[in-house]
């Protein structure tokens, strides 16, 4: 059984706050193949076109037949621990920090054999399900769990490095005045956050969505408008140190393209609102936030953009808005490279047309917003850097990958 995971402690203010570390990690370019395979939480490994042999660890080419023709495709991710050890002592500044930590020698099914990061609940001769995750370095690790999930397994504390999982730490809501900022809440109840914070932009303004979340436990609610610095700058000052999610899903949708709705002033909300909100966000939340990566075990893990799959390739009846996602996005990259020095993992999350008043005319799927934001706080849990949702971001990723020139010239609403 995993020991339970335990309840944070006060801080000491007199206690210098412990410095981030960087797991080792140079790796090479096939390997980084591996990475973002586990980006999107898929267990893939390259197998060979010429004579289906599996890899691992990531190469050149084949170890069979020496063919360079190798693919990434979903395999299974069953095997058998062979053996296990614990390490005692390490020359290295993130692991001495985190010692004892276990490692083990897997026999995959695939009659590949892996050494892996080791949850605390797996036994040498029993059956292990193995999984692709990032270290806080965002390198690909392997780990191995017990082949039937546990109940607590993800109070393991090893593992938990590789993973965002909200139980017992305290995360920001940018915008609760939607349904998604409502979903977004009660996931992180459900999965026993240990506060939320929740931001409301003109509080003089309505929302059913905003009474909802006031009824809820562990919920406070603060003024915070991404388009005013100051507003942003003084709730950092008084819960900066706080967050260890940041949850970002600003959103301002008008729909139109560029020379049909040719109007400056709704071009420019919608990049106030997700380029530079994210700017100020990231300027007055991410140092703290950085600083405190290594900040025991529940220190800030993770900072969360919710962007349009949009963002990838623009859609012409939302040009103007697509346009702002792209920018948040490639700010967001940015923000990813600064924030790994501190161990805070930066992710995505890209979504296809949501159930509001802004996709009426959006044909289905559509997205509900409250299964949504369940279904983004999944990913966390399973330590992914992006997070499609819904058939619409699926396919964009894949007809992106295959032939990009095809869907810029096919994609509509």
């Amino acid at each position: 059984m995993t020991t339970p995971l335990p309840k944070p402690k006060r801080k000491d203010p007199v206690k210098r706050t412990r410095k981030p570390t960087m797991p080792p990690g140079n790796r090479s370019r096939e390997a980084q193949g591996l990475a973002s395979m586990a980006a999107r939480g898929r267990f893939a490994l390259q197998t060979c076109a010429d004579c289906g042999a599996v890899q691992y660890p990531p190469r050149q080419i084949c170890r069979e037949c020496l063919s360079g023709d190798l693919h990434w495709k979903d395999v299974d991710n069953g095997g058998t621990l062979l053996a296990e050890t614990t390490l005692q002592h390490s020359n290295d500044l993130f692991f001495r920090d985190r010692l004892p930590w276990r490692l083990g020698v897997v026999r995959s099914d695939l009659d590949l054999s892996m050494v892996v990061h080791l949850a605390e609940d797996c036994v040498p001769g029993e059956r292990v399900r193995l999984s692709i995750g990032l270290d806080r370095a965002g390198n690909a690790v392997m780990a191995a769990r017990p082949e039937k999930p546990s109940s607590g397994e993800e109070d393991d504390l090893q593992l938990r490095e590789m993973t965002f999982d909200p139980k017992n730490r305290r995360a920001l809501i940018v915008d609760g005045k939607t349904e998604l900022g409502l979903g977004f809440a009660k996931a992180l109840l459900k999965r026993d956050a240990r506060a939320i914070f929740v931001g409301v932009a003109q509080p003089w303004k309505a929302s059913p969505y905003l009474d909802e979340i006031r009824k809820l436990e562990k919920v406070t609610i603060y003024d915070l408008d991404v388009t005013d610095t100051d507003s942003v700058e003084e709730l950092a000052a008084t819960i900066g140190d706080k967050v260890e999610i940041m949850i970002n899903n600003s959103y301002h949708l008008r729909p139109g393209g560029l020379m049909d709705r040719f109007d400056i002033n709704v071009a420019h909300d919608e990049m106030e609102i997700h380029y530079h909100g994210l700017m100020r966000l990231a300027g007055l939340f991410g140092p703290v936030m950085r600083s405190r990566g290594a900040d025991g075990q529940h220190g800030a893990v993770a900072w969360l953009n919710v962007l349009s799959a949009y963002a990838m390739v623009n859609n012409p009846e939302l040009g103007t808005y697509s346009a702002s996602q792209a920018a948040a996005l490639s700010l967001s990259q940015c923000l990813r490279a600064e924030m790994t020095h501190g161990g805070v993992r930066v992710v995505n999350a890209f979504l296809g047309p949501i159930e509001d008043e802004w996709h009426q005319l959006a044909l289905p799927p559509k997205l509900d917003p409250i299964v949504t934001a369940d279904r983004i706080i999944k990913g966390l849990e399973r330590g992914q850097e992006d997070i499609p949702i819904g058939a619409v971001a699926e396919e964009i990723i894949e007809r992106l990958s295959e032939n990009p020139k095809e869907i810029e010239r096919a994609i509509r609403l």
